[in-house]
């Protein structure tokens, strides 16, 4: 599947940094001050979607006195102390850098481009011919809607049925197949059984893949 595709397209949380549980915790954190868990069933149903719209579901489930922007802020207070030592993906650099230069390679991520920034621009193998990020002015949706990964093609020059994407959630596997691409998914804890199943593959990790 990978050696007729014309582009690859990462998400990156959870896909190329093992940085779910950094969510998990700063969401916790935030929590804390009002007595109150995040569950694994919200973390199913927020993760890999648009922020705002996650922010405002979290928000309404715990009747929180935050607007999403402050909400989101709130959490990213913790975030910052703990994005830049995340963990890649196991084989992820790896992967990465064999395909740099010889086909386009993107990234398709709901994160802000200030947090992509923090997690990935001292990693050697930040090596993309294009990132999109959540906050970017063109796009309309977040995820699961196909807007980021259409756009990604589009500036990459590549019809989206040409595409092979790499995701880890069910609301960009949602994403990837709404666009009409194809989709390597990412085996994790973080989501529902059977979340994956319309993943052409699944993987556990990159080394499979090598």
């Amino acid at each position: 599947m990978i050696d007729s595709a014309a582009a690859l397209i990462f998400d990156m949380d959870g896909t190329l940094l093992d940085t779910e549980p950094l969510y998990t915790e700063a969401t916790q954190r935030v929590l804390d001050a009002y007595g109150l868990t995040f569950t694994m069933e919200l973390k199913q149903q927020t993760m890999g979607g648009d922020t705002r719209a996650a922010a405002q579901t979290i928000i309404n489930h715990f009747e929180l006195p935050f607007t999403p922007e402050e909400y989101v802020k709130e959490r990213e207070t913790h975030l910052l102390h703990l994005f830049p030592d995340a963990a890649e993906i196991a084989g992820a650099a790896n992967f990465v850098r064999s395909y740099a230069g010889n086909i386009p390679i993107g990234v398709a991520t709901s994160s802000h481009k200030y947090l992509y920034d923090l997690k990935m621009q001292h990693r050697d193998w930040n090596v993309f011919d294009l990132i999109i990020c959540g906050d970017d002015v063109r796009l309309e949706q977040g995820k699961p809607e196909p807007d980021i990964f259409l756009l990604c093609a589009a500036d990459l020059g590549v019809a989206p049925e040409d595409c092979v994407v790499f995701e880890d959630s069910h609301n960009g596997l949602l994403a990837a197949k709404a666009a009409g691409m194809r989709v390597i998914a990412i085996d994790n804890p973080y989501v529902k059984p059977g979340a994956l199943d319309d993943a052409d593959r699944t993987i556990s990790d990159y080394n499979e893949l090598a």
